[in-house]
């Protein structure tokens, strides 16, 4: 095996702001604790919450990095004496603290998941973030049940995108959906929602009428502030809110009624200061029920852009302007990134 270099490339954020303040330059290799492997990263998703890390409004946990990138994809280079898989020469990708945004990141073995077959460095950088946030979100929270009804609030987001493909091939779920122009909404439709509405309208009242009246058992959503109240009021008994981000407001005036009258449920999450435990927990299961649906190509998920490391202010200028389809993902060693590994490791 190589000798390991000393120093890496990796991205800092200078300071809170836009993406100006994100800063490409040398750093120390991690150093790896016990259950920990070292990756040689190909390629990193960008994420909306890195995003927010950048403008000082998502902090990471502490003891993380504070290098951003919570999704990577490249080949394990060093193991912690306590591992027994992934090993050395493993292709993975893996959902990380933070950290992705640099040639080498360490990240518990655990949260370490085979590259689906079929699929190159890059495509499988977009996969942990979203995939992890889905099902901790919706399956694990929202417990979407056979057959229920789901409101992806933003369908075209890698969040949203996974979401609408797993309620639909996995709970058979009647999938409705919100995005911002014809075009979003249009690929919402193709990916399994049978309504796609514009957020900037009135998408409460064609929601009621789709549902008789019913309401939504499960609704995953970005926004809070004023949309809350609106989806507690959408909601089918038993329904279930489940929030990711407070994107419209971290305040929201809510009829606590509603909640007690018909049963509903009222929570949120973020993944990133779970346990690595926990994290493995979700890594087992997206492997046994997700992987197949990715590597037969019933569900796929879009790189909307790549950008070189170096470029990562672009990245993150794109995802800003709110415009992206699908994920963005940068590039950190090019010869590798649209290279298919041969097969699953052993």
């Amino acid at each position: 095996m190589t000798a390991l270099p000393s120093d890496m490339r990796a991205v800092r954020i200078a300071r809170f702001g836009g993406p100006e303040v994100l800063a490409l330059g040398e750093e120390a290799l991690p150093t790896l604790a016990r259950g920990e492997v070292l990756v040689r990263v190909v390629a990193a998703g960008v994420n909306r919450p890195d995003i927010q890390q950048r403008r000082g409004l998502y902090p990471p946990p502490p003891g993380a990095t504070e290098i951003p990138g919570l999704d990577i994809a490249g080949i394990v280079v060093a193991t912690a004496p306590d591992v027994n898989w992934p090993r050395v020469g493993s292709a993975v990708c893996a959902l990380v603290t933070g950290g992705g945004y640099a040639e080498y990141c360490s990240v518990p073995a655990v949260q370490c998941m085979s590259i689906p077959r079929g699929y190159d460095f890059a495509q499988a950088a977009v996969l942990p973030e979203v995939l992890f946030t889905c099902w901790n979100n919706v399956i694990l929270l929202g417990k979407l049940a056979e057959g229920e009804s789901i409101l992806v609030q933003g369908g075209t987001s890698g969040v949203g995108m996974a979401t609408i493909q797993i309620a639909k091939l996995l709970r058979s779920a009647r999938v409705f959906a919100t995005a911002g122009s014809e075009t979003k909404r249009q690929i919402c439709r193709d990916l399994g929602a049978e309504i796609a509405l514009d957020y900037r309208c009135d998408w409460v009242k064609p929601l009621v009428e789709a549902t008789q009246g019913q309401g939504i058992n499960v609704i995953l959503d970005s926004q809070a502030g004023p949309y809350t109240n609106l989806e507690l009021e959408l909601l089918a008994f038993d329904g279930r809110l489940v929030l990711i981000a407070s994107h419209l407001g971290e305040r929201a005036d809510i009829n606590v009624r509603q909640i007690v009258r018909r049963r509903l449920t009222l929570t949120g999450s973020t993944i990133r200061p779970r346990p690595p435990e926990y994290k493995g927990w979700i890594a087992k299961a997206l492997m046994r029920e997700v992987w197949p649906l990715l590597e037969d190509r019933r569900m796929r998920l879009s790189i909307c852009a790549a950008f070189p490391l170096e470029d990562m202010a672009k990245a993150h200028a794109l995802m800003d302007a709110n415009e992206q389809i699908g994920k963005v993902v940068l590039i950190v060693d090019p010869a590798l990134a649209y290279v298919v590994p041969d097969g699953r490791p052993n």
